[in-house]
């Protein structure tokens, strides 16, 4: 089950993508949204400090694709600007904090016009940069990462008809006996593709695969990771729908036929070609409506635990993978804001992590999610505690508005179960200033997560913020 540790807000308006890197003893979290990138550490209990925030080239982004690597002994992020039409790189210095030290342009050799995705591959004598966007011109390209972090263009390969290049949201590595695969996912053609990467970072491809209505799911084909258990490489495969896009001519081939949402499990051949193995379909006890990140959380006796992140579903979803290459859903928690791209899995000592961010706009928040087992809650219900003193400046009047409103939440977040409320009546002397106290009731984890992020709670914290002395919040959990 997922638990959530904490969440910061963001200087940027949203959060597109989210990243982490260890450097030496510490660990690091990069978040991209609209015009800058913000810097976190992250402790071993998932808590998240501020460390600083860096504006994009141009004030464009959002920072889409993100990815932290080593090159020759000096770390680098790299950063897909997706309207800036660039790739940044910055420097990560001692303590998380970045400085940009290079900049490559799109030009007409290219496709980095509206990059998306980043993937570094190192290979034996050298390591590479490969980019993938969604663009009128779309397709892959590779460039080789200097020492100073400058990018120098190796090979491109325009999209076609066969290739499924068009929109590379997701893209994945495999090594396997002593050659490098990359796959690639294409949002608009609705496939996935294997290329063979060679020592010198020249690449070609190997196989292409469409959707279909039988055995696949890749309809706007969208996050792409993969793993290796025992003597079995896979590729896994979400997709977020044409059916869920609502903007006019954003879909290029408006052909397309919804059967579904599932995740798709490919099996890599002794080719690296990928080859349908198993789906995993969405029912009414998984949330799989609309999929934009798939993170592998652990491996442990020859099985994984990914995470789906959904944007129309709100959720986590976690499921175990098998040797045997089967899908098997777990558990999920309703977040309470649409994930888009921004899922990253991160692990200190023994605690694995999630961090996620929200491509909604007036949420600008980044939270931290603990992976650990299930807690029991049958037949127990959440109090949910919160006492509240108001500054001396406010009216009377400011109060009973702040009071109606926070009731009026019952009315707005159906998962509110219960709500009460009272003023102190406490002779004690122990009150240290608070007045007024509020109870709400969840009937679970899901419905706390969606009332705290919720745009209604969200709108009464904005309204009666600024009246507010002081708050003190505690959660418990009690028989029903």
């Amino acid at each position: 089950m997922l638990y959530r540790k904490d969440f910061k807000n963001i200087s940027a308006q949203n959060t597109v993508t989210v990243t982490s890197y260890k450097k030496g003893s510490s660990d690091y979290v990069y978040v991209g949204g609209f015009g800058n990138i913000d810097v976190y550490s992250l402790d071993k209990e998932g808590m998240l400090t501020p460390i600083s925030n860096h504006e994009l080239y141009k004030q464009k982004g959002p920072a889409r694709g993100m990815v932290a690597d080593n090159i020759n002994g000096t770390d680098f992020l790299f950063v897909a600007n997706k309207y800036g039409n660039v790739i940044e790189t910055f420097k990560i210095l001692d303590n998380g904090s970045i400085e940009r030290v290079a900049l490559v342009e799109d030009t007409e050799d290219t496709h980095l016009a509206v990059a998306i995705t980043l993937q570094v591959v190192h290979m034996k004598n050298a390591s590479y940069l490969f980019v993938g966007g969604l663009e009128d011109t779309p397709g892959l390209s590779c460039f080789k990462i200097q020492d100073d972090g400058k990018l120098t263009h190796v090979q491109s390969m325009k999209d076609d008809d066969k290739l499924h290049t068009d929109g590379i949201i997701g893209m994945y590595v495999h090594k396997i006996k002593g050659k490098t695969f990359l796959y690639t996912s294409g949002f608009q053609d609705n496939g996935v593709s294997s290329f063979r990467i060679y020592d010198d970072g020249t690449f070609k491809n190997v196989n292409n695969i469409s959707d279909n209505t039988k055995d696949r799911f890749l309809t706007g084909a969208y996050p792409v990771t993969g793993v290796t258990l025992g003597d079995n490489n896979y590729v896994i495969v979400g997709h977020r729908h044409h059916k869920y896009y609502k903007r006019s001519g954003f879909i290029k081939k408006t052909d397309f036929v919804y059967h579904g949402d599932a995740v798709s499990v490919f099996k890599v051949n002794k080719k690296g070609a990928l080859v349908p193995h198993s789906i995993l379909k969405d029912d009414e006890n998984t949330k799989l409506q609309g999929q934009t990140r798939i993170e592998v959380v652990s491996v442990d006796n020859n099985e994984a635990v990914i995470a789906v992140g959904t944007r129309d579903d709100e959720a986590i979803q976690l499921c175990k993978l098998s040797e045997a290459g089967v899908l098997t859903p777990i558990n999920y928690l309703e977040t309470g804001f649409s994930i888009y791209y921004g899922l990253r899995s991160h692990k200190i000592e023994d605690t694995n992590f999630l961090i996620a961010g929200s491509f909604r706009f007036d949420f600008g928040k980044v939270a931290t999610y603990r992976v650990a087992p299930k807690i029991e809650r049958e037949g127990k219900v959440l109090r949910h505690i919160v006492n509240l003193k108001y500054k001396e400046e406010a009216s009377q009047k400011q109060i009973d508005e702040a009071v109606n409103i926070f009731l009026e939440l019952k009315n707005k977040i159906p998962e509110i179960a219960d709500i009460e409320w009272g003023v102190n009546d406490s002779t004690e002397g122990h009150s240290d200033g608070f007045t007024h106290c509020f109870t709400l009731t969840f009937n679970d984890e899901h419905a706390r997560e969606i009332y705290l992020f919720h745009k209604a709670h969200l709108d009464l914290i904005s309204k009666v913020g600024p009246i507010i002395g002081g708050v003190l919040v505690m959660d418990y959990w009690t028989k029903k």
